[in-house]
């Protein structure tokens, strides 16, 4: 048996996934043992001022202490950490690699940036692990704090298509919906800017071609907790459940008329998630407009999102596997 962990550091969040990978029958399994999240907003500030501020810096810093704690004490062999949207726009983006040098030592690694296309294809890997029994090719969507990927592929891993585009729920709130709960110009403006980024998205991913629409992260998972009325969040009840558009049009105009207090009284909704969660609706409800764009939504073929708790930790951990086990 050996134990492999992922560390995601986004804009808004750092997660870790530890997983022990075992040989049964010639097959290796994967298992989760720890899969945590911590709002950090390392991105805070990061789209106006260019630099990553002191006090987001220090709560990564608290929050990863914490996970290699943990990593230590399960035994983790090796471990990849990413980072993606804050620290590529970062000008003193060497202040967070040294630190996550120094309490990553034990492993000889350090966080790493990925590019927006290896974003995409870790979290479709992730994602349609599940899967199995959907049409292909799937379309799978990573709304993050500083961006969203956009990568339409098979089951296989062949990729026909993928996009990172500068939205997501952070970003969103930074630049347009600054009153709380926004209002109506700034949520027109936001939408334009989401509208104008989703057509970019459309001239460069095969979305027509899709069979399987997926959305993984927590703008998703937090809707589907919302959509089910679940009174704790719940991964098992999560996972792979349905969400339509027509019905998900209603839940996500409540949400971005909503005030972050009236949001954050939900047991489902993340505390550190409920200030920039109507933003994470505005993308989707852009998303869903280029989907029907190019689909087609009737009554007879309704479009619905697959919702994925499995994302870029989980391809993480595969790529791991494939690196550290012979097989």
């Amino acid at each position: 048996m050996t134990t492999l962990a992922a560390v995601d550091c986004g804009t808004n969040s750092i997660r870790l996934l530890v997983s022990d990978v075992t040989e049964v029958d010639g097959v290796l399994e994967i298992t989760e043992l720890h899969r945590v999240m911590e709002i950090v907003r390392l991105g805070e500030g990061v789209d106006a001022t260019g630099r990553l501020a002191p006090q987001a810096l220090e709560r990564v810093r608290l929050a990863l202490t914490k996970y290699a704690e943990l990593m230590a004490s399960e035994g983790v062999a090796a471990v990849r950490m990413v980072a993606t949207s804050a620290t590529r726009d970062a000008a003193n983006r060497e202040e967070f690699f040294s630190m996550t040098r120094e309490i990553l030592a034990p492993w000889g690694v350090e966080a790493e940036v990925i590019s927006g296309d290896e974003e995409a294809s870790l979290s479709f890997r992730g994602a349609v692990d599940d899967l199995h029994d959907q049409p292909e090719p799937f379309c799978v969507i990573d709304v993050g704090g500083g961006s969203t990927e956009v990568i339409v592929g098979k089951h296989d891993g062949t990729v026909l298509g993928s996009q990172s585009v500068a939205m997501g729920s952070v970003r969103l709130t930074e630049r347009y919906l600054k009153s709380n709960p926004a209002t109506d110009a700034e949520t027109q403006q936001a939408r334009a800017y989401v509208a104008q980024l989703c057509e970019k998205i459309r001239r460069v991913v095969p979305v027509e071609k899709t069979k399987t629409i997926v959305g993984c992260a927590g703008t998703f998972t937090t809707l589907s907790a919302l959509a089910q009325g679940l009174e704790t969040y719940d991964p098992a009840a999560i996972h792979l459940s349905v969400l339509r558009f027509n019905a998900l049009r209603a839940l996500t105009a409540s949400v971005v008329h909503a005030d972050s207090h009236s949001l954050a009284e939900n047991p489902v909704m993340h505390p550190g998630r409920a200030d920039v969660f109507a933003g994470g609706a505005v993308i989707v409800d852009g998303l869903m407009d280029l989907f029907t764009q190019t689909l087609g939504d009737s009554a007879e073929n309704p479009l619905e999102f697959y919702i994925s708790e499995k994302d870029i930790l989980d391809g993480i951990v595969a790529g791991l596997v494939d690196t550290h086990i012979p097989h």
